[in-house]
């Protein structure tokens, strides 16, 4: 791999290119594309935990106004497991969670299909269910891995022994509620079929894993199933892989021979779609009286469901951050009758990040030692669980640069101690991380005969900026302005690339990008000629991990927060957050900030207010639609700034690009924490931290 010298695009602030668009509502998302025949279907979600569907009366919503037809588990396509049990969709008459899919009612409005399937007769026979998360339950287990492919444990020394001669100890449990992802776009999907092809419009993280996981499901050649994802809003994991509505929508469509959209309500989207599960967390840290940590143990509970095992890796990130003697990591999880958890912003290291971060800070006060300092005390020289060394790691230029920029010098260690009329105020830090990865991928990039080019790949833009980041890194590689590339996205068709996951999705696509637009650039510059259909050179890429595996390649940053706590009535505000990040080359400043303002709102959001409630009775979450389930609005939002630091790292891809979509989150909740124990004494061991938890614990 060769670095590539890029100058006049890439760290420019560009603006959004298909900004225009979307303001506009010219924008085309997966349920605004115009079909002939369209049909509307809506699923049918059970009712119970746990039993098996005895019968559906489809009889009585065949006779509703419009309806064309109904799938269910006795008429409905047989499917092959390709691994993931949440897409066997009506294959048996068996519940295993409440909101499971039952069947689509199809009809030719969404609100005639909305109303039969709402009104459908169906009895079923209940089964016991048990949806409790609970610190004893029986069930617990050690999982054979956690995602995405991590062991679940991991040791390095004698803990135990360590703990009992440490000097200083810190033993607690910490708790994270469960959260859903709540995209602004709900999952939508329109499908069609011509003949044996399929295609499907898809609010997808990635068309092509999307396109491949249809195929296997419905044991269709690759090549017959085609999947768009023009523009996606919002994804946070939760359209990573398909859910639901993509395969239904498929499998009606077949099933009445005419183009099928389904788009899932909000209540559905907490059923079918994954969440963020709940965590217990035991944290046990040691540390002799200087507060070099001479033991560090982190254990992680979580939940899955009875369909499909999916575990958090919510301890994996204490084997990166700190130079423990001895280190050990575990997690545990139990199966419940509940909806499948699946991937959520920074899956892991957003909840890890709250238990280990506000230990870290009740370290520090026990030590006497200043939470920054503390923290730079305990450096590591090299992955502290595996010995081997880092791409690069700029922990301690973020906080240098954050204590500088947020004024942390000046800050009184003592808790409790700062009153401005009713309210209290507390400032506190924490650290963040996230891996820096890259998967293989691949691009086109073609010379038009009018001068312009032309760039395919299957990235996909949620949100994020991809279109222009993609835009300026093909304009610096074939040497043209921006204004003489166009960069087209989210279509299968354009062959294998990494999904928009895992902060990987630039870090992937541009390798691909660049190396197709540097070969085009050469054979232009050796005099080959463009012919009338265009010049195109395709390239693919290997991860660079699996040419040097013996690097630990992350990306690093430091969260500072100033709280408020009103003493009355226990509201929480922070009126001031900053964020400094070491996440390799930025290509983009102006689109990379607004991500980490979106992950640092989110952090937010997840320390104050965001909980999905399960009744234990129903088996239901309580607080399925977004008047019930709180998260963070435009008022709770005070001043956030995001700064930078300069980090060189030729260990990843040809830009030196880490990936800014995750990282943003991790931190956030424990910073926040630690600033609410700053300034009011108490310190809150749980998420999220509501007025009521405030005013009984200050009681």
């Amino acid at each position: 791999m060769t670095t590539v010298d890029i100058r006049r695009s890439v760290g420019g602030s560009v603006t959004r290119l298909e900004g225009h668009e979307k303001v506009a509502g010219q924008a085309r998302y997966s349920g605004d594309i115009p079909l002939d025949q369209l049909a509307y279907g809506w699923i049918v979600t059970s009712t119970i935990a746990h039993g098996r569907v005895v019968a559906i009366d489809t009889q009585a919503a065949m006779a509703q106004p419009g309806v064309l037809g109904v799938v269910t588990h006795t008429n409905a396509y047989a499917l092959n497991d390709i691994g993931d049990r949440t897409l066997m969709l009506l294959q048996s008459d068996r519940v295993h969670h409440r909101g499971q899919a039952i069947a689509v009612v199809v009809a030719t409005t969404p609100e005639q299909a909305r109303e039969a399937a709402e009104t459908m007769p169906v009895d079923y026979e209940v089964e016991p269910h048990d949806v409790g998360f609970l610190d004893d339950h029986p069930g617990f287990y050690v999982p054979e891995f956690v995602n995405p492919n991590h062991p679940p444990s991991s040791t390095k020394g004698d803990v135990d022994a360590a703990l009992d001669d440490a000097s200083i100890v810190v033993d607690q449990l910490y708790r994270t509620a469960a959260q859903h992802n709540n995209p602004m776009e709900p999952h939508a999907a329109t499908a069609v079929w011509d003949g044996g092809d399929l295609t499907v419009y898809d609010a997808s993280q990635g068309a092509f894993l999307a396109a491949g996981m249809l195929a296997a499901l419905f044991g269709q050649d690759r090549s017959t199933v085609h999947v768009v994802s023009e523009h996606v809003g919002g994804g946070f994991g939760a359209k990573g892989t398909i859910r639901a509505h993509s395969v239904l929508a498929a499998m009606a469509a077949g099933l009445l021979g005419q183009p099928v959209r389904v788009v899932m309500t909000r209540a559905q989207m907490y059923y079918l779609t994954g969440y963020r599960t709940p965590t217990v967390q035991r944290v046990r840290i040691g540390a002799d009286p200087d507060g070099r940590i001479v033991a560090l143990d982190h254990l992680a509970d979580m939940q899955t469901s009875t369909v499909l095992e999916f575990t958090e890796q919510t301890a994996v990130m204490s084997r990166t951050m700190y130079d423990a003697e001895t280190l050990h990591t575990g997690h545990r999880v139990v199966k419940l009758e509940v909806p499948t958890p699946r991937w959520m912003r920074a899956p892991g290291e957003a909840p890890g990040s709250f238990a280990l971060e506000s230990a870290m800070d009740e370290l520090a006060h026990a030590c006497g030692i200043d939470p920054v300092e503390l923290r730079l005390r305990n450096e590591p020289a090299v992955e502290p669980a595996t010995g081997i060394p880092f791409s690069s790691r700029s922990l301690v230029a973020c906080y240098r640069e954050g204590a500088r920029l947020f004024g942390w010098g000046d800050r009184d260690p003592r808790p409790g101690g700062r009153r401005r009329g009713r309210w209290l105020h507390g400032t506190g830090t924490a650290s963040a991380t996230y891996p820096a990865r890259t998967v293989a991928s691949t691009a086109t990039a073609t010379a038009e005969p009018d001068g312009t080019f032309t760039v395919r790949v299957t990235a996909a833009d949620i949100g994020t900026g991809a279109r222009t980041v993609l835009t300026q890194i093909a304009a610096d590689a074939l040497g043209a302005p921006m204004s003489d590339v166009r960069v087209l996205i989210g279509d299968s068709a354009y062959g294998p690339a990494m999904l928009a996951g895992g902060s990987m999705g630039t870090a992937s696509w541009s390798w691909a990008v660049i190396e197709a637009c540097r070969e085009l650039s050469d054979r232009l510059a050796g005099g080959v000629p463009v012919p009338p259909e265009g010049l195109s050179v395709r390239s693919d890429t290997t991860p660079l991990i699996a040419v040097r595996p013996e690097l630990s390649r992350h990306s690093f940053g430091a969260q500072f927060v100033e709280v408020e706590v009103d003493v009355d009535s226990g509201e929480i505000r922070v009126p001031r957050m900053l964020g400094v990040f070491a996440a390799g080359r930025i290509v983009n400043p102006l689109t990379a900030r607004s991500q980490m303002i979106g992950g640092m709102t989110m952090g937010l959001s997840a320390a104050l207010h965001e909980e999905s409630i399960m009744d234990t009775a129903s088996g239901d979450f309580l607080n399925h639609d977004l008047a019930n389930y709180h998260f963070a609005a435009n008022a709770d939002v005070g001043d956030i700034q995001v700064a930078f630091v300069e980090e060189a790292d030729d260990e990843l891809n040809p830009l030196g690009i880490k990936g800014v979509g995750e990282i943003s989150i991790v931190g956030v909740a424990a910073a926040i924490a630690n600033g609410v124990w700053h300034a009011t004494g108490v310190r809150h061991r749980a998420t999220p931290i509501r007025p009521d938890h405030v005013i009984q614990a200050g009681s």
